[in-house]
């Protein structure tokens, strides 16, 4: 990247806004049809019931929760890529910290809809609203869909903020370039942003401040989810491993969304002068060591039940192991323990295609991870005349679907209306890059 002028960078950034292909178009069209199914299935669920779901007794919770935590999880990486590498002056963030900030805000959308979802009858959201009423009724704060509705929206709110704040610099750079009603919707949004030393001097310290709050969120949100699950005594739940073993796979699976969304961006708006492969190593990098965390998590529940020697940990993740479920247990073995150490090899690493690909895996992974940790346990509890099975249904795929058409829809929206890499951060790489040669 030390070739690049300021110029450049501008250029290439601001040339990805320019007017939509016939191709891009075509690929809209066909995610907002997956959009469009998935509110079809989930408005019939509404007019039928949940009773369409697979859900059952004693499998109470489905595809819903396992997607909404596989959501909270993607929406993490962006935290990390953002806040905490910024905080350790990381420089192979830059290219990438501004896709990784708006993945984190979707995702978060997508996963506040799950809750809502699995609800019900959503109309009766306001029911979890703490005000006073004439009901005398008040939101149990006990119950993990109020620890779900707390992390999502806390979290919602401050990612937006650190996304909008590295925002603004890069969106007065746009409305100096545009004209017509262009140049005036920029010129809202882009709130005043004169390029004065005094305000240069606050953007830095506001910056600062949301990376340094943002941090903490990576591990307060994803532990709050986690004790949905850790704070019941359902075997292979209540365990204490729970928050860093949910931190630690948000991250991973996080990782891998990046690579999964940047490799097609860097080839369709020519960016392999900014997203360089020593970008795209380090992340892969960083997924092998989340991944090899990840891996000694599943060791020790399995060590720690055996240890323990209580009889009905061991059945429980034998079970997970070899019983109805094993296909999915051992495919999230292979996807989040195994394919990560592929990127070891260099070979494998600035192989764009195998980059994608093990990616790719990553996530299939991370979701059979939530799908054998929610299944798993509430399918086989205490006692064996409540034991059974769950499968979902086409209504549950549909509305699945319908959640990952959401998120590539707003992406695709959003790498050509809004600068996708951060102009403002990549300048100063240059900066600090060119006084370091000096």
């Amino acid at each position: 990247m030390s070739d690049l002028t300021y110029k450049e960078i501008d250029d290439t950034v601001i040339d990805t806004l320019s007017p939509p292909t016939a191709k891009y178009w075509g690929i809209i069209a066909l995610v907002f049809a997956g959009l469009l199914m998935g509110a079809g299935c989930w408005l019939y669920q509404i007019f039928i019931g949940v009773g369409v779901a697979g859900m059952n007794t004693p499998v109470h919770w489905g595809t819903y929760l396992i997607n909404f935590v596989f959501w909270v999880g993607i929406a993490h990486s962006g935290t990390l890529i953002s806040a905490i590498l910024h905080l350790f002056r990381a420089g192979w963030r830059n290219p990438i910290a501004r896709a990784a900030e708006t993945m984190t805000v979707f995702a978060v959308c997508c996963a506040g809809l799950f809750p809502f979802i699995h609800l019900g009858r959503v109309w009766l959201v306001f029911y979890m609203l703490p005000f006073p009423n004439q009901r005398t009724l008040w939101p149990n704060f006990q119950s993990p869909l109020m620890f779900d509705v707390v992390a999502i929206s806390t979290y919602l709110t401050v990612s937006a903020l650190f996304w909008y704040t590295g925002l603004m610099p890069d969106l007065a750079a746009i409305r100096d370039r545009a004209t017509g009603t262009r140049k005036r919707v920029f010129t809202i949004l882009s709130l005043g942003w004169t390029g004065e030393q005094g305000q240069w001097h606050n953007y830095a310290r506001g910056y600062l401040f949301f990376a340094a709050l943002a941090t903490p969120l990576v591990i307060s949100v994803h532990s709050v989810v986690s004790w949905d699950f850790a704070l019941s005594v359902i075997p292979g739940w209540h365990t204490t491993i729970f928050a860093p073993y949910f931190v630690a796979g948000a991250i991973h699976s996080g990782l891998a969304m990046v690579l999964t969304l940047l490799i097609p961006l860097r080839k369709i708006f020519g960016y392999e002068r900014i997203i360089t492969i020593h970008v795209l190593e380090s992340v892969a990098k960083t997924i092998v060591f989340t991944g090899l965390i990840v891996g000694f998590a599943y060791a020790t529940e399995i060590f720690i039940a055996w240890y323990s020697h209580n009889i009905i940990e061991m059945e429980s993740f034998w079970w997970r192991a070899f019983g109805d479920y094993a296909i999915p247990y051992w495919i999230m073995v292979f996807c989040n323990t195994i394919a990560p150490l592929f990127y070891l090899f260099k070979k494998v690493r600035t192989n764009l295609k195998l980059l994608f690909t093990i990616s790719i895996l990553v996530n299939i992974g991370m979701w059979y991870e939530r799908f054998v940790i929610i299944i798993g346990s509430v399918a086989h509890g205490f006692l064996p005349n409540a034991w059974g099975l769950y499968s979902p249904t086409l209504i549950e795929f549909g509305i699945m679907i319908g959640a990952f058409c959401l998120f590539f829809f707003l992406f695709l929206l959003f790498v050509k209306h809004l600068p996708s890499v951060s102009m403002t951060e990549m300048k100063e790489t240059l900066h600090h890059g060119a006084s370091d040669d000096g």
